[in-house]
């Protein structure tokens, strides 16, 4: 017999299969000798209240054994001899739109212009050892995309576009621990999601398709009206179909579709800082408890938004003892984000802390941004959005001295607008600077963000601190360029044949929602190649 079950129980319950199937047992009256296996489908944590729960949905299995795997497989035949259809770009999105077309019968060939997941670290080392950028391998570009040194976690708020549970699954079938199909917020960990991706990448290989490193798609080859390929800086490579899942940073490619009359439009984005405090203090704040969270319970996460002036302040990419790293993809650029191990055992917690802005918004004088080296543009520019990023971005990168040393401040005196003399310590490698933050950010963006910090530290005792160091600047949130998809569909394309994909096509915001649409995508790429 196997039953489902919701219980709600204290944290060291949870903690332990044992603690379950003893506590099970005695609310049903059932003999917990009978009891096989307990399965966690669910797992979530309340902590609204002083005293923590544990939401969990369980499957027991009473005089029966549970199913060897956890998750559903997914079957990846030869596709040695089958059409091509070319993939730019190993994120996410990449990735699973090459694995779906193996399933729909089609040989991807994946485009990368950075470097495999596992060579790449030593250029992403680079950059807090040297302070210097490789353009082509960095935390954003690189087998696995942005996600695979500088996020991890698989929690998306979208469930409309696509089967996520589904996209879960895969992960685990290339080596993710199942435990991600089971929590509210499943994460893998930045130390453990590049041999998930090493897994996928041979996958592909193993089945017939192709993965090319450093190869840079150059230009979209067309003829008839049609896509026709690629063409790289290593040579040209033909298909009917192009999926193009180059993520939010490739600015390139955002220029080479506009001019070649490729149709995209400048999209809202975000835009602020990234916030570092003590974990022991998030951990006391959201658990309600002077020690902390305790031996059952993980790091502490938090989810903040307020409307100032009619524009949204929020929390983003929170990560629970992780470190803040630097993203930049060239040398005058200086920006930051964040990262959490599997563990998040880290001494401190980080979160991006930024304000929404609508393309409208750059009428504003204070988003003018004047600096040495700025990108202008025209004001009714489709690139609009991704100028004002790399403006800020360089901005920022003179106020660290023209190194990847941060600027950095207090968070108190950010929002009391007075320099920091020191700074607290932090995780950001390259250094911190101590710098006016609050004075040279546009007033657009840092007057919001102090009146939304005062908004969280009234919500959360202890949460606006001179503890917490404020640095700059957090803008890769999203693509600053949507690639137009008719109606948000893939029937109708401006150019036959090519399907933008993901967060750099400006449909998708990290690993999760990217995954789906990379699947999507490869859906109606191979409908596409069948109707001609």
């Amino acid at each position: 017999m196997v039953n489902e079950y919701q219980i709600r129980v204290e944290p060291h319950i949870a903690a332990s299969e044992q603690a379950i199937k003893k506590y099970i047992a005695q609310l049903k009256g059932l003999d917990a000798r009978t009891i096989t296996a307990v399965r966690v489908l669910r797992r979530s944590i309340d902590a609204r209240q002083r005293t923590i729960y544990v939401n969990l949905t369980i499957r027991v299995f009473i005089h029966e054994q549970p199913p060897v795997d956890e998750y559903t497989s997914r079957e990846y035949g030869n596709v040695e001899n089958c059409p091509a259809v070319v993939v730019v770009g190993a994120g996410p999105a990449g990735l699973f739109a090459a694995l779906k077309l193996i399933e729909l019968r089609m040989r991807p060939i994946v485009v990368e212009r950075g470097k495999d997941v596992r060579t790449r670290k030593l250029d992403v080392a680079a950059i807090s050892r040297e302070h210097k950028v490789n353009p082509e391998s960095n935390y954003c570009f690189g087998e696995g995309g942005a996600g695979a040194y500088s996020d991890g976690k698989l929690y998306t708020r979208s469930k409309k576009r696509g089967n996520i549970e589904g996209i879960l699954n895969v992960f685990c079938q290339h080596g993710a621990s199942t435990a991600i199909l089971s929590d509210a917020h499943p994460h893998i960990g930045t130390d453990k999601l590049p041999r998930v991706i090493e897994n996928m990448r041979n996958r592909i290989i193993e089945c017939g398709g192709e993965v090319r490193f450093e190869t840079r798609m150059e230009e979209i080859l067309v003829a008839g009206g049609k896509v026709a390929g690629v063409r790289t800086d290593k040579g040209e490579i033909l298909a009917d179909a192009v999926i193009l899942a180059t993520g939010h940073s490739a600015r390139d490619v955002y220029r080479s579709l506009h001019a070649s009359n490729i149709a995209i439009e400048a999209k809202g984005i975000a835009v602020g800082v990234r916030l570092e405090h003590p974990s022991e203090l998030i951990d006391r704040i959201q658990y309600h408890n002077p020690a902390g969270r305790g031996k059952y319970l993980p790091a502490a996460e938090y989810s903040y938004t307020a409307q100032v002036e009619e524009r949204g302040v929020y929390s983003f990419c929170m990560c629970p003892g992780g470190v803040v790293i630097p993203s930049a993809t060239a040398d005058n650029q200086l920006l930051v984000n964040g990262m959490s191990p599997s563990n998040r055992g880290g001494r401190w917690s980080n979160s991006g802390m930024v304000v929404q802005i609508n393309s409208d918004d750059l009428a504003h004088p204070d988003l003018q941004i004047d600096c040495e080296d700025s990108v202008t543009v025209a004001p009714d520019s489709p690139l609009r959005m991704m100028a004002f990023q790399e403006s800020l971005e360089r901005l920022c990168w003179i106020m660290g001295n023209r190194r990847q040393t941060a600027p950095a401040q207090r968070m108190a005196d950010f929002v009391k607008g007075k320099l920091s003399y020191d700074l607290p310590s932090s995780t950001y490698a390259p250094g911190l600077l101590s710098s006016p933050m609050h004075f040279w950010m546009p007033q657009f963006i840092a007057s919001r963000l102090r009146r939304g910090f005062e908004v969280f530290g009234r919500s959360a005792r202890g949460f606006l601190t001179n503890e917490a160091a404020v640095i700059g600047v957090e803008t890769r949130t999203s693509a600053p360029v949507r690639i137009v998809r008719s109606n948000d569909t893939l029937q109708h394309l401006t150019l036959a044949g090519l399907f933008p994909c993901g967060e750099g096509a400006g449909y998708a915001g990290g690993i999760v929602s990217a995954a789906v649409d990379g699947e999507r995508c490869a859906e109606a790429a191979v409908a596409y190649c069948k109707s001609i």
